[in-house]
């Protein structure tokens, strides 16, 4: 039966060939992907929404505010028991990073649960109070519906990479109602190299789940009301990047020391019971942390500056603007920890909508204080939007994607010059820190990164050494007579042969030109054993080993073969560089192919 389904897929797809060139078939498929993604965003948006309403407003019980305080451990643990026992994987990682990873090492699979499960679990863990946001999932959600369409139609490496980069940008814009910043965020982070044939994709996808997105929702995220930027006011965003570039950096940091902290719990309950009460007393203390926390920011923007210290323990003391500015800098930080720590207690979501509220608070914060000090006099609400931008551009290393972003949800084109500025500064100082943002470190310390400038290290990084691995070489065990193999061994018209004992574990290796000199010079040829003549090999490779590493070992020796080992020593075969060359050579020329 699947093999009569693959062959129908096959003639359909020879078929659609015939008739239509792959560069208008993408744009009909990025067209699809983006109302599948639009969708998916109105979905993900309306589900945690709905759950937030009914635990806010109309469930109604007379001691329900004190669950307030379990209401996130709630729904991590949910997302924990559905990611246990219904899509079954033991851990289920957040953010971008399996997504860069999907790209860079599985062909640009990504697999088909997460069309709906990054939905289910991400509205969940936001919807009860988790403090994350809800873009990285639809990303990945997103994304899931470009490379599984890609992947049933059978298309190419590149093409599937093409639809899953549409269904990112498809996924930011249906969240956002901001294609243009979806368009950018998946050239500046998901694309290894951007053509202006691949633009046209991308731009139809992400405009059609703006609009599908906008038919559900109609409403604008952010108001800004602002006369514009004023030239005096310029060294103020100056001195407001470089408190973003710094905070930037720390966030950076604490996202590796919480997940450390995290990872040294290994029972996954525990994790959810001991991140779950941290988190829920931090959302006790400041409740802005609860969810998303963009109605902190519409209020601020609004011009309610004692939006973030009201509904809180210390509400009474809003008129005391020392306590206001204390207030709001300490839960600037508290966001961050809660962000970080309902991701590591198993918590779905991102980092993108934390990024901007963070931002906003700090440029929220910086006007104020100056304002307050009589130095100048500084148009909040024009900070709040730039800190959002320098924030997210920093964190995520993303400069246009904040740029682009926060002048489409805000409507603040007219303050693209302070934009670009404050994110710009606050970029290169990250950049200057941390070389990878916190979404690629982890693959670029693995070398798993798929390099926007390296192509050879792209390419390699797309093929798999068990594909390469050639078990046609003759192998023989220690105390084998060779006499007795020479038949099998010259049949072979291999060079080189493997010795292992009787169990399978690797000995060494036997070269052929010195066994056959062997056999004609040595007087006791007939009791030669294997054992006689086995040698170490140069050096050995394991199954787990990348392409690029098995090059470097070939140099490091100046050889044209290795063995190929389990992690527990056993033979499994030779790779050599005409195999890995070979596959490289058809894999460019099959990548060159892309949208001809």
């Amino acid at each position: 039966m699947y093999i009569r389904f693959v062959n129908y897929l096959d003639k359909i797809n020879q078929y659609r060939k015939s008739k239509i060139s792959n560069r208008n078939f993408l744009v009909i498929l990025a067209v699809i992907v983006g109302v599948l993604a639009g969708l998916a965003a109105a979905a993900l948006k309306s589900l945690t929404h709905h759950i937030e309403e009914f635990l806010q407003s109309d469930w109604h019980w007379k001691y329900k505010y004190y669950l307030y305080f379990i209401f996130p451990m709630i729904g991590i643990f949910l997302t924990v028991l559905y990611i246990k026992y219904f899509i079954r994987r033991s851990k289920f990682e957040t953010g971008l990073t399996p997504l860069l990873y999907a790209i860079s090492k599985k062909s640009s699979r990504v697999e088909a649960h997460n069309i709906y499960s990054q939905v289910i679990t991400a509205a969940v863990t936001v919807g009860f109070g988790g403090s994350t946001g809800l873009e990285a999932p639809i990303v990945t959600s997103g994304s899931a519906i470009g490379s599984n369409l890609g992947r049933f139609l059978g298309l190419s490496y590149r093409e599937i990479t093409m639809l899953v980069a549409c269904g990112a940008a498809a996924g930011i814009a249906g969240a956002f109602n901001s294609p243009v910043a979806g368009i950018v965020f998946a050239i500046e982070i998901l694309l290894p190299e951007f053509t202006i044939p691949a633009f046209i994709p991308l731009l139809l996808s992400a405009a059609t789940a703006a609009v599908v997105a906008r038919a559900f929702y109609t409403q604008q995220l952010f108001f800004l009301v602002t006369e514009g930027w004023r030239m005096d006011a310029l060294i103020y965003y100056v001195l407001l990047a470089g408190l973003i570039g710094l905070f930037s950096i720390y966030f950076t940091k604490a996202n590796y020391a919480v997940k450390g902290l995290f990872y040294k719990i290994k029972h996954p309950y525990t994790k959810v019971i001991v991140g779950g009460l941290m988190l829920g007393a931090l959302v006790f203390l400041f409740p802005t942390l609860y969810g998303e926390g963009y109605i902190t920011i519409k209020g601020l923007l609004k011009g309610d500056y004692l939006t973030v210290i009201n509904n809180s323990i210390f509400e009474d003391y809003n008129n005391i603007p020392a306590v206001v500015i204390l207030f709001t800098v300490v839960t600037i930080f508290m966001k961050s920890l809660a962000t970080l720590i309902t991701l590591g207690a198993g918590g779905n979501g991102g980092t993108f909508a934390p990024s901007l509220i963070m931002g906003g608070l700090i440029g929220f914060i910086f006007a104020y204080v100056v304002n307050l000090s009589g130095l100048a006099h500084l148009s909040v609400s024009n900070f709040i939007v730039a800190g959002m931008a320098a924030a997210l551009g920093s964190i995520m290393h993303a400069p246009l994607t904040g740029i682009f972003l926060i002048a489409e949800i805000t409507g603040g084109y007219i303050l693209m010059v302070p934009l670009m500025i404050t994110t710009a500064i606050s970029y290169a100082i990250n950049r200057s820190s941390q070389k990878h943002s916190i979404y690629t470190k982890a693959l670029a310390d693995k070398g798993e990164l798929l390099s926007h400038e390296d192509k050879d290290t792209t390419v390699l990084n797309q093929m798999k050494l068990r594909y390469l691995i050639e078990k046609s070489y003759p192998q023989i065990q220690m105390n084998d007579l060779l006499s007795l193999k020479m038949g099998e061994i010259v049949q072979s018209h291999k060079n080189i042969c493997a010795v292992t004992d009787e169990t399978g574990d690797f000995k060494g290796i036997i070269y052929i030109e010195k066994l056959f000199n062997e056999m004609m010079s040595n007087p006791d040829k007939e009791n030669l054993q294997a054992a006689d003549l086995v040698q170490s090999a140069p050096n050995t490779i394991t199954e787990g080993d990348d392409l690029k590493m098995v090059l470097e070992k070939m140099e490091q020796e100046n050889v044209w073969i290795l063995p190929v080992l389990t992690a527990e020593n056993r033979y499994l075969g030779f790779v050599s560089k005409t195999a890995i060359f070979n596959k490289y050579r058809a894999l460019l020329m099959r990548q060159n192919d892309y949208m001809g």
